[in-house]
């Protein structure tokens, strides 16, 4: 994410704490909160389809949990 966005993002949390926020900056807020979680979310699965486990077997992936 880029970082104005994440500035954006701390200065609609700081308004909305010491002014509160318009009806349009509180849409835009919830969108940038969404934005950001999705790109966070990503990469966090990016960086888990690239572990490896190293243990006496040797080197192995990890695998995806089947939810029930």
């Amino acid at each position: 994410m880029e970082q104005s966005l994440i500035d954006r993002i701390n200065f609609l949390a700081k308004k909305s704490k010491t002014e509160g926020l318009t009806e349009e900056e509180i849409a835009e807020q919830k969108q940038l909160r969404k934005q950001y979680i999705a790109e966070w979310r990503l990469g966090v699965i990016q960086t888990l389809e690239n572990t490896y486990v190293v243990d006496e077997n040797g080197k192995r992936k990890l695998q995806k949990k089947n939810r029930s």
